[in-house]
Formats: C-alpha cells, sequence, structure tokens
C-alpha cells in the first residue's frame, strides 16, 4: 500500500502549490496509489471539518465530485442479491464509488448494463459510499447488434440478422477483433452515427460461421442475451450437491406417483396419482396427488444456485437446445423425478368431489420413487386400448383412476368456463446436424389436457394454502384485457362473419360462445389467433390480481420450478409457511418481491421472443430450398405495407409486399383490416384463402416473402393490368362444414 503523507505534508504542499489542491493533485505528488486514496480522502475530509483547509470545490467540474443527481450504469449484485450502480463515466482520480441500488415499490427491474439517472445519498457503509434512488431508467446497456460482419479496406459492416433492422452499421479499423468476411458477430454501438448515418460499432463477440449447424439457436442467444453459461461456482455447487434421506420428510415412496410428459422431455420435474375416495362424505369423489421436485431443498436463498436463476428467471426450449434455468446436475439428475430412485418432493394431496369441486388440500414435503415415466403417446394408446409392455401392468391400478378423476376436473372446468383456446402446437424436427426434416403439428390428446387439469388445481391448491396461512407469494397473473383489443377483436370477427356483442360484462364465457361459433368453419384458427391477441400479457406479481384466462380467483405457479423461478418462489413460502425447514422463504425474498416479479417477467418475454425468433428461422431454412413452390394459406394479418399469410402446411407466416399486388394504389382500413385496390375495388381482408408463390426465404432473419397467385380461388391478372373484382367488404362468408363429433 502507498504510503500516506502526514497531515503537515499535505498543508506545506497547499501552501507550495495553491493551484493544486485537487485530491488528486496532492495524490499525484505524493504518490498515493490504489486503495489509499480512499485513506488520503478521509483525512483531507477531517481537515476541513477541523478547519486547517478550506472546503474543496465540489461542483459539477469537479471530477471527483458526484452530484446529487446522476447518471449510472448497473453493476450487478452481490453476493447477498443487493443491486449496485457506479457513475457511468468516472473521471475521478481514485476508485469508481459504489452506489446501493434502494428500489421502490413500483420501479423496473434493473439488469447489468442499463442505465438510469438517479438521486444519491452520500452515506457511511463498509462496502458503499452512495446509496441511489430511481429517478428513470434512460437506456437498457448499450445499443447491440448480432449481424454478418463484411469487411472492407477501412474496417467493415454489419448486416444486422433481425429481419425488422435493414440498417447497416460501421466498424471502424481496429474495432473488428480479428473477425473474418462472412462472420457471425455481435457488436455494440460506440458512438454516435458516424458518416452516412450509420450507427459505429465494436465488435465484441465472434460466433462463427452463420451456416454452421445449430447456429440459429445460438443467434437467439446473443441477440436476447440469454445467459447460457454458468458461472463456475454455480457449477461447483450443483455438482456438488447431494440427494437428501427420508429425515423428517413424508415417505411417499409405496405412492405410484408416475410422469406423463413428451417423448422428448429434458426434465421430469411432476408427477401424479389418482383414486377412488373412500369417504363415506363424498360418494363418487376422486383423491388426487401431484408430487413436484422439491428444487428448493438444493437451491437456498442468496446461494450462487439461486442468485443465477433468479437472473435467468426459466429456461429457455429451442428444437436444437434448451438454455436451463439450472445446470444439468440438478435439472437433469437430482431434481429430476426419474423412475426407480428416490427423489425429493414437495406434494399436495387434494380431494375433489364426484362434480371435480376441489374440497380440500392436505401439503407435505416427501421422498418419492415414481414407477414409470411414461410419455404422453403412450398413456392414451393404452386408455384406448393399445397398452404396450410399460402401459398395460398400469392400465388398471394408475392410468385408468387418473382418467376417472380427469372426467371430474373437465366437468368442473366446463362449468367455470376458462377461455377455450386449443392452437395447435408447432413441431421443429432436426437432424443431428442440426438440419430441419419435418415441420408438423403436435397431436392435442386427452392425455395432455389431463395433466393441465391436474397442474391447474395443484396451482390453485398453492395458492389458496398460502393465502390461508397468510404467506407472500408470487401470483400468476392474467389481467382482463382492454377495450381498444376487444373492440379490434369484435371489427376481426364482424369481417369474418361473426358477432362479439357490445355491452355485456366481459368473461370468458362470452369469447368462448365466438371460439366455438368458428369452430367448425374455415376461419376457426383466424379467430382463435385473434382472441389470442386481445389478450394480455400475463405477468408474475406479490399482489392478487386473478387469472381472468383460466377464469380463476387465485393462481400462482407451483408445478415447475425446475424451469421457472417463480415455482421457486412458491415453494419457498410452502416450506416458511409449515416450518420444514430453514431453507425456506427468507426475509430478503420477501422485501424483494416486486423486484423479483418484474425481473423474471421480463425474462420470461425474453425467452417467449427468442424461442419465436428461433422457429422462424428454422421454418425459413426448412423453406428455403422451396423457393417457387406454390402453397395455400390463409391471411393471417393486414397491414399498410403488405398482408400477412399463414401457410397451411407448415404454419409458417410470410409477407406479401404491397408493391408486389399490381400498379394501382391499396387504400388501408385499419379498423376493418382490408386493404381496397382504388381501381379494381378488390379488397383483401382477415381469414381470406389465398394460393401464394414462395419468392424468398431468408434463413438468417426467418423472412419469407410470397407472392400473390390467387385470392378465394380467384387466379390474380398479371402485374399493371386490371386486377379481378373480389367480393366486397363484408360479404366473406365463413364457410360451414360438417360438424366434429
Amino acid at each position: 500500500m502507498s504510503k500516506l503523507p502526514t497531515k503537515a505534508d499535505i498543508l506545506q504542499w497547499i501552501s507550495d502549490n495553491p493551484a493544486l489542491t485537487a485530491k488528486r493533485d496532492i495524490a499525484k505528488a505524493f504518490g498515493v496509489k490504489g486503495a489509499a486514496r480512499i485513506d488520503l480522502k478521509r483525512m483531507l475530509k477531517e481537515m476541513e471539518a477541523d478547519g486547517h483547509l478550506r472546503p474543496r470545490r465540489r461542483g459539477p467540474d469537479d471530477p471527483d465530485h458526484l452530484p446529487p443527481v446522476s447518471v449510472l450504469k448497473v453493476t450487478g449484485t452481490d453476493a447477498d442479491g443487493d443491486l449496485f450502480l457506479a457513475p457511468h463515466d468516472w473521471q475521478g482520480s481514485g476508485p469508481e464509488p459504489r452506489i446501493l441500488f434502494v428500489p421502490a415499490k413500483d420501479d423496473p427491474a434493473l439488469a447489468p448494463g442499463d442505465r438510469v439517472l438517479a438521486r444519491l445519498t452520500e452515506v457511511t457503509a463498509e462496502d458503499h459510499a452512495f446509496e441511489g434512488r430511481l429517478i428513470r431508467r434512460l437506456s437498457t446497456g448499450p445499443r447491440r447488434v448480432l449481424g454478418i460482419y463484411r469487411a472492407g479496406s477501412e474496417g467493415g459492416r454489419i448486416l444486422p440478422v433481425d429481419k425488422g433492422n435493414d440498417k447497416e452499421w460501421l466498424v471502424p479499423s481496429g474495432l473488428a477483433e480479428g473477425a473474418r468476411d462472412g462472420e457471425l458477430v455481435e457488436a455494440e454501438q460506440t458512438g454516435p452515427r458516424g458518416r452516412m448515418g450509420l450507427p459505429r460499432a465494436r465488435i465484441v463477440a465472434r460466433l462463427g460461421d452463420p451456416g454452421a449447424a445449430k447456429a440459429v439457436s445460438l443467434i437467439a442467444i446473443h441477440e436476447h442475451g440469454l445467459r447460457d453459461d454458468f458461472p463456475p461456482e454455480v457449477i461447483e455447487q450443483a455438482e456438488n450437491a447431494t440427494a437428501p434421506d427420508l429425515g423428517d420428510r413424508t415417505d411417499l415412496r409405496d405412492l405410484p406417483l408416475i410422469t406423463i410428459d413428451p417423448s422428448d422431455a429434458r426434465d421430469h420435474d411432476d408427477a401424479c396419482h389418482a383414486h377412488a375416495d373412500d369417504d363415506p362424505k363424498n360418494p363418487g369423489g376422486h383423491v388426487i396427488w401431484v408430487a413436484i421436485a422439491d428444487v428448493a431443498a438444493f437451491v437456498t436463498p442468496g446461494s450462487p444456485l439461486d442468485r443465477e436463476a433468479r437472473l435467468r428467471g426459466n429456461s429457455t426450449y429451442f428444437p436444437d437446445r434448451v438454455v436451463p434455468m439450472l445446470p444439468d446436475a440438478l435439472s437433469g439428475d437430482l431434481c429430476s423425478l426419474h423412475e426407480g430412485v428416490d427423489r425429493a418432493c414437495i406434494a399436495v394431496r387434494m380431494t375433489v368431489d364426484a362434480q371435480g369441486n376441489k374440497t380440500g388440500q392436505t401439503f407435505v414435503r416427501g421422498l418419492m420413487r415414481s414407477p414409470a415415466s411414461l410419455h404422453y403417446e403412450e398413456v392414451q394408446a393404452a386408455i384406448d386400448g393399445q397398452p404396450n409392455d410399460r402401459t398395460a401392468p398400469l392400465l388398471d391400478r394408475v392410468l385408468k383412476p387418473l382418467y376417472a378423476a380427469y372426467g371430474a376436473l373437465r366437468s368442473a372446468r366446463d362449468r367455470r368456463q376458462p377461455l377455450d383456446l386449443d392452437l395447435p402446437e408447432r413441431r421443429i424436427v432436426l437432424s443431428e446436424e442440426g438440419v430441419v426434416t419435418s415441420v408438423a403439428f403436435r397431436d392435442r390428446l386427452d392425455a395432455h389436457r389431463l395433466i393441465e387439469e391436474f397442474m391447474i388445481l395443484a396451482n390453485v391448491a398453492a395458492a389458496e394454502e398460502l393465502e390461508r396461512l397468510r404467506t407472500p407469494l408470487l401470483y400468476r397473473v392474467h389481467e382482463e384485457p382492454g377495450e381498444d383489443k376487444i373492440d379490434s377483436l369484435r371489427e376481426t370477427a364482424r369481417a369474418s362473419g361473426f358477432s362479439l356483442p357490445k355491452g355485456q360484462v366481459l368473461r370468458t364465457a362470452v369469447l368462448n360462445r365466438l371460439l366455438h361459433d368458428a369452430a367448425d368453419t374455415e376461419l376457426s384458427e383466424l379467430i382463435s389467433m385473434s382472441t389470442l391477441r386481445a389478450m394480455t400479457q400475463a405477468y408474475y406479481a406479490p399482489q392478487n390480481l386473478g387469472h381472468f384466462g383460466l377464469a380463476l380467483r387465485s393462481y400462482a405457479h407451483f408445478t415447475s420450478p425446475i424451469r421457472r423461478y417463480s415455482d421457486l418462489i412458491v415453494h419457498r413460502a410452502l416450506i416458511a409457511a409449515h416450518d420444514w425447514g430453514n431453507d425456506g422463504l427468507s426475509e430478503w425474498d420477501v422485501a424483494h418481491l416486486d423486484e423479483t416479479a418484474k425481473l423474471i417477467s421480463e425474462a420470461e418475454r425474453r425467452s417467449m421472443v427468442a424461442e419465436r425468433d428461433t422457429n422462424d428461422r428454422y421454418l425459413a431454412a426448412f423453406m428455403a430450398d422451396k423457393v417457387g413452390a406454390e402453397f395455400a394459406g390463409r391471411i393471417s394479418g393486414v397491414q399498410a405495407f403488405g398482408v400477412f399469410v399463414r401457410l397451411d402446411e407448415t404454419g409458417a407466416d410470410g409477407l406479401i409486399p404491397v408493391r408486389s399486388l399490381g400498379s394501382e394504389y391499396f387504400r388501408f382500413d385499419r379498423d376493418d383490416q382490408i386493404l381496397t385496390g382504388t381501381d379494381s375495388g378488390m379488397q383483401i381482408g382477415l381469414g381470406q384463402r389465398v394460393t401464394v408463390r414462395l419468392a424468398d426465404a431468408v434463413p438468417l432473419t426467418g423472412g419469407l416473402t410470397l407472392e400473390l397467385l390467387a385470392l378465394e380461388g380467384e387466379p390474380m391478372r398479371p402485374k399493371g393490368r386490371t386486377a379481378r373484382r373480389a367480393p366486397a367488404k363484408g360479404k366473406r362468408k365463413p364457410k360451414k362444414t360438417a360438424r366434429r363429433g
């Protein structure tokens, strides 16, 4: 450590050098470096307090001074989970001051790299000099771009992979970090726009060949800032974890709790069992058990695993990989309810009456051993009369009682009338080389609905249990859609030949009538997608605002703690409420529930967009060798710049640019979502059947460009000639088909 001058030395220096009285001048004169600068600062303050020095200049031009309102950057959290800030552009002579962020109730969740404007209060603390309170967030970190690097004579350019961003970025000479022409790179903006109005950037990561196998999901990971590498201390903690023994846990190992998941499931975090209730007071009733992996036993509050899981918020799933919330040593092993091995769990025993109404619940912290890990298709086949070697021994004593309990829950669901959106799920299949081999839609089986209903019931039970015990928790909130979105849905319904009456209290049953009316028409998917778009985004909150879509008063996520941090918080709340151990909800968890809710809600949205973008890119790659081919589809969206079409065969979405429709001008009706040709009167609107030609497919951006060949069976005229007139507005009646049995 540097040797400090005495107070007499400092006074003599100032007497000899009256123009050099700043702390950095004194530090330089006496060779004070590193941490010793803090002691020098303390000494100078003491001399000011004693009257030996005049107070030093503390204006905005003093580089060692932080004004009471400052621009700061978020640096990250410490071991206790507290968030810290630092000056955005520190020019002082000593180490940059450390600032503890003190959040208010309505502050947004902040992430490392964010720039904020904050009000500062100087404090005396061991690990920070200021406390900062948010005034507003200025930006979410340096603006970044992912794209293809094109080398030039003086630096190069980056062509963004985002299909909504066609503006190139300039990379000055010396900031390319050795990137090669054609390489996929990540860059961040270095300053204001340069020549030609293009943003300047420096390359921060070289990601290799954009055409390499499995590069598609890598693009999404970097583009959306997903955390795909675990810090060493997190890996170490996960790999050193050991499974808990029975101890004080309830022994559930003789209960045949089976897991039912997709055939390609990467983890198994829920298991279930059901049997007829033998209580004479509940004739025709059922007992339903749902057991969930006890992740809280391994991921304790404030640990490296916990801090990393909270930042990730959830697992993100791509066709070729998963970016997990927890390391594989936990998610794929100790926390996964594999068959034939003891696993820690938190389980709920629920009773329902013959009509499917839940009449009671009891939670336990237990140890289970699943007799079978099954997948949906084999379970459904067994119930349909085609059991295999795995399901045959379980059919009568395990599977049939599950379906009997599901029948009761289904009748309760029918009475409750949750939003009945049954949209097909697309499945993209890749070869080992990362090439798309097929795109299909997953079958929606009763086995899927059974597990869904059991999980919903367990989630309701968790929320109601914690409310009963007056324990803080995170709710899954889905608010009622706004009037503007419902008005838009009403216009879509009217333009498609259906109705959504005004003047009613909005309930899911009202929307279900619209969905039911469209169910047996060619416009079923359009109405379902439009209804989905009208819904608000679900999120997490410590306040109970209900779940509109499920028509439930209280709802919390409890059933997937391997892949959702919200569920881990609910597990900890149950542990604390039942006094099951010292790994329950901590005081810090409770104090930061609002912040955690915002953080994981934003993480969930990032994952959703990353997954969607990846699927779009894989679909574009699948379609790339089909350019020039013709496809049938339906118009799914209309904008002034063009028409979106969803293709029947793959569910891929493509754009017909309005400029490709001919030489006439098309007028856009935003309310009715219709384009009308001013010369021909041709109208193009939602739900119309089309035949299109694939004009271009760009795997790097996920963009598909289409050319319109026929509208409602009527072929288009060649460009430049008057197009064939389509039916007038409001005349596009849905074509009814025979109702399904």
